[in-house]
């Protein structure tokens, strides 16, 4: 979701530099490991100025190409018998994540990894079932979205910068762009 709406600032923008990290670490802003952060947890420092974007689904996903293989579970207890992608790590949000879901672990998983992005190629590539965000689930490649009813889970979303950087033209137009098409993408969703 970030790459066209990075395309739509530099466009507008053209001697913004942007350094891009991705990581399910949370940076500290209040020691400026970051200038911008786009967060899935309502900041809880006040010299943050913080901007809720919405909720944005996650759920369970394939790709047509292993379903075919393997067959679609029929409830949750069913993905034993699957290839089930997941994290290696816990974090807050997994610990958050597998209080609402029990039996689904890290045992579980046959293929471990705490980048998002692999975990996103690895379902698009067939090699299992796993959990990623429903609108990107629906981008092409289409993936399969799996028992909806069983896990659906919100991801709450927040953009955040110190307050200090408020008076910058370069972050302020970098957080307006990114909470304007983060909207747009929790909109469609």
């Amino acid at each position: 979701m970030l790459p066209p709406i990075l395309c739509g600032l530099r466009e507008r923008y053209p001697e913004l530099k942007v350094e891009l990290v991705l990581s399910n670490e949370m940076q500290d802003l209040l020691q400026r490991e970051a200038d911008i952060a786009i967060r899935m947890a309502p900041p809880y420092q006040d010299q943050l100025v913080a901007r809720r974007i919405g909720t944005i689904e996650l759920g369970l996903h394939a790709s047509p190409a292993y379903l075919e293989r393997h067959g679609s579970p029929a409830g949750l207890g069913d993905l034993a018998g699957h290839a089930v992608i997941g994290f290696d790590r816990m974090t807050p949000f997994v610990r958050q994540a597998l209080a609402r879901l029990p039996g689904m672990g890290r045992a579980l998983f046959s293929l471990r990894t705490d980048s998002d992005l692999a975990q996103l190629a690895l379902i698009r590539a067939g090699a299992g079932i796993g959990i990623c965000q429903a609108p990107l689930a629906r981008r092409a490649p289409a993936l399969v979205r799996l028992l909806p009813d069983a896990l659906a889970l919100p991801l709450d979303t927040w953009v955040a910068m110190h307050e200090d950087l408020r008076g910058s033209p370069r972050c302020k137009a970098t957080f307006d762009a990114l909470a304007e098409g983060l909207l747009d993408y929790v909109g469609r969703a």
